[in-house]
């Protein structure tokens, strides 16, 4: 085996020459946001970002919420979260709801101008009184400190997130609300003992959205996918800052 490391291969790449429309993912338009060599790396040479681990807690915390919503949306009634705090809203049936809540398909939308298929998978849908589609997504994570809103720098990624599920949503032809909602799972490490649980403070976190920038980023990612030469990565840019460190020693 080879002490060095392979670069992560990836799939789908971007051809100009190709009429087929080319899939992009939610997480795709966050990475050419993020930096738009990484984003020309991975959609067109295929050269992806080393991959993180996989955070199986999460997504077991993700599981378990859909399936508890779901309890709610099958009878009708309103989950205590969205009673505790007031919100009228409640989980929506919808036939597309698991396919749009599926990594690989999620919600579709064909981008005209840039034959872009625009996919992301949400994690719910509720609706409100005025027939409103509401986004819901869901976040864990394990803070000491009480979490009331999304003001970390870090977490805007989370608030462009919602906004091209509504965007998406939106293009679909729904009735959609700018008001979004975040259930935040947070893990409480006050406890006097583990006692084979890990008990989580449960808040729902509202946020306007507004994805008038959607539009522009598409647009922005195929024409830097159709340039011929590699776009300049971000100054910030943990991964090219490392690549360009590396190749000094070279």
């Amino acid at each position: 085996m080879s002490e060095y490391y392979t670069p992560q291969r990836v799939r789908g790449l971007y051809d100009p020459a190709s009429s087929e429309p080319f899939k992009l993912s939610r997480s795709k338009i966050e990475l050419f946001l993020d930096c738009p060599r990484c984003f020309y790396y991975d959609r067109k040479l295929g050269v992806g970002r080393p991959p993180g681990f996989p955070f199986a807690l999460n997504s077991a915390v993700d599981h378990l919420l859909k399936l508890e919503f779901d309890i709610h949306r099958l009878n009708g009634t309103k989950h205590a979260l969205i009673e505790k705090y007031g919100v009228d809203a409640r989980p929506v049936p919808h036939e597309d709801l698991e396919k749009w809540r599926h990594n690989f398909t999620g919600i579709q939308c064909l981008h005209e101008a840039t034959n872009f298929l625009v996919y992301g998978a949400i994690d719910d849908l509720w609706q409100n009184s005025q027939g409103e589609y509401i986004v819901v997504d869901y976040k864990s994570t394990a803070k000491s400190e009480d979490i009331t809103e999304l003001n970390k720098e870090w977490q805007n990624s989370y608030k462009r997130q919602m906004e091209v599920y509504q965007w998406l949503l939106r293009q679909r032809g729904h009735k959609v609300s700018d008001t979004g909602y975040f259930v935040y799972c947070n893990g409480q490490t006050d406890r006097k003992a583990f006692d084979g649980k890990l008990e989580f403070e449960l808040t729902l976190i509202p946020y306007k959205g507004d994805d008038s920038w959607v539009e522009k980023a598409i647009i922005d990612a195929h024409r830097c996918l159709n340039q011929s030469e590699i776009p300049t990565g971000k100054p910030d840019c943990d991964y090219c800052r490392y690549v360009e460190a590396i190749c000094k020693y070279q």
